[in-house]
């Protein structure tokens, strides 16, 4: 499929720049050509199709559905996969939260939102895709989306809501009831087109940065020593799953960042599910996101949040080690 992608790496440097295959230097720079032109050209197309997918599912329109109606559990199914669909990263996806909660949304909803939307999005599928195929993919999304599902639910449980903070409460209090209907979109398909390309490129253009950095990073794999990472998180202990994610909550990258450098931990022989509890880590639990969380919550229930979710990324990371 990217066939043609590997041969223009494969002329650009060691053909017109005239550095061997056979160096570090032509090998990193021949993986950073591949790797982003791949990754840009595939989270293109993939926002591409989230966009149409959104274009015709608005958030209003959602949190209109789930206000209304009783869904038995599939409530936080529906914000899950929402959250799936958005490309954001945790910090991102706090103002869609905020307006989840104003909307009258139940908590524990809003939490399925929360909890999938910086974990598995088109950025992170789109690199996914490329760098793990497509079978690991389709595992990590539906392992994402469950997670997401899952943790709103015992979230929701828990009657959380007396910890949110009195700004939120205050929402709640003057909040108007949105209109039943909603006003209909008088564009064809074809009209909306442009516009949602144009959306899709600038999601890409905001993420090339981080994408350039992470797999500049990652580009530099072959001048790290062979034992550097497995020394730590390479052995398959039991141990090794919870300490990458505890050491990843300081953190912060969102999935186009951190995803190059799982692909590198992976190559020093670090276990894919110790890998992608490290990066789930990354992107789902920060400080960032804990300080703008405080806007709206309590520090108990930050705490209670950020350890549940804490709980299911590391089951999540030994569910991974077991499959592969």
């Amino acid at each position: 499929m990217f066939d043609w992608l590997q041969h223009f790496a494969d002329w650009l440097i060691y053909a017109v720049f005239g550095i061997g295959a056979e160096t570090h230097l032509g090998a990193a720079l021949n993986f950073f050509v591949f790797d982003t032109l791949k990754i840009l050209l595939l989270l293109f197309l993939i926002v591409f199709l989230m966009g149409i997918v959104n274009a015709y599912f608005p958030v209003e329109r959602l949190r209109n559905y789930l206000s209304r109606n009783k869904l038995y559990g599939g409530e936080h199914l529906l914000a899950a996969v929402f959250g799936a669909v958005t490309p954001f990263c945790s910090c991102s996806s706090v103002p869609l939260f905020i307006g989840f909660v104003r909307g009258g949304i139940p908590l524990g909803v809003t939490f399925s939102f929360l909890i999938t939307s910086p974990l598995v999005n088109e950025v992170a599928l789109a690199m996914f895709l490329g760098m793990f195929g497509w079978k690991v993919t389709v595992i990590y999304a539906a392992s994402g989306i469950v997670l997401g599902t899952v943790g709103g639910w015992v979230l929701g449980k828990l009657n959380l809501q007396r910890y949110l903070s009195d700004w939120v409460k205050q929402l709640w209090e003057n909040a108007q009831r949105e209109t039943d209907a909603l006003e209909a979109d008088a564009q064809t398909f074809a009209q909306r087109l442009p516009s949602i390309a144009r959306g899709a490129w600038d999601i890409v253009k905001g993420v090339v940065l981080y994408v350039i950095i992470g797999i500049g990073i990652g580009a530099m794999h072959g001048f790290v020593p062979e034992n550097f990472f497995t020394e730590y998180l390479g052995g398959g202990q039991w141990w090794t799953v919870p300490v990458a994610v505890i050491v990843a909550v300081p953190l912060y990258a969102n999935a186009a960042g951190i995803l190059p450098v799982i692909q590198v931990l992976v190559a020093k022989g670090v276990p894919l599910g110790t890998a992608i509890a490290f990066m789930m880590g990354t992107v789902g639990l920060s400080l960032p996101e804990a300080t703008l969380l405080k806007k709206v919550m309590t520090m108990r229930l930050i705490a209670i949040f950020f350890g549940v979710v804490t709980a299911f990324i590391i089951l999540s990371g030994y569910l991974f080690n077991l499959v592969f």
